[in-house]
């Protein structure tokens, strides 16, 4: 691809189709702040936002082959972000009726487990240092360890080499780790389960 800015988005899309990771670098940064916009305005969120964002292009790119077929590319992305954005508001509400459901039910009974109260505490925790990453990081381990994908796969999404992801990876399940241990001073038995969980 040609280091200027004369492609049209439809240039752009057929180049993307083809695999140019270059044109789908340039697509990116053309799009990435009209998905944001969107995304914060329904959510309110700013973290939730960049995931919906980092998901939105994440689609784009693995649908690549059949960019060449879209007639209105902002139609689409923005269709693609909002949804997103209901899905994520509906799993939030779903998590919160569900927890809440859970918890008056343990305290009503009187019921609440240690089983019940670990796994709370170590989803918060997991979560608070995922959050902390590095952006680079962060994106790597949700999108090999959240979504399944290949380091290959996520070094051609992301125009990295695979011994870079693997080193961005490692680096953030060390991160998690150290987060874990130092916040789980009082819960020995979970450290057994962060070390399998995390194993690069």
């Amino acid at each position: 691809m040609r280091n200027d800015d004369t492609y049209s988005v439809a240039s752009l899309l057929d180049l993307i189709a083809t695999g140019d990771q270059q044109a789908f670098a340039k697509l990116f940064d053309q799009y990435r702040n009209r998905v944001y916009t969107v995304a914060y305005k329904l959510t309110q969120s700013a973290s939730i936002a960049e995931e919906i964002v980092e998901d939105v292009f994440l689609k784009i790119w693995l649908k690549r082959n059949d960019l060449s077929a879209i007639q209105n590319f902002n139609g689409y992305l923005l269709t693609i972000a909002r949804n997103d954005c209901y899905r994520a508001l509906k799993k939030i509400a779903r998590d919160y009726r569900i927890t809440s459901i859970h918890e008056d039910e343990l305290l009503l009974r009187h019921h609440v487990t240690e089983d019940y109260l670990v796994e709370k505490q170590y989803k918060e925790l997991l979560n608070n240092a995922i959050n902390k990453l590095p952006k680079q990081q962060k994106l790597v381990f949700r999108l090999i360890k959240e979504q399944g994908l290949k380091r290959e796969e996520v070094a051609d999404i992301l125009q990295l080499s695979p011994e870079t992801v693997k080193f961005h990876l490692s680096q953030a399940v060390k991160t998690i780790r150290i987060f874990c241990v130092q916040h789980l001073e009082t819960m020995i038995g979970l450290l057994f389960f962060i070390a399998s969980r995390f194993a690069v």
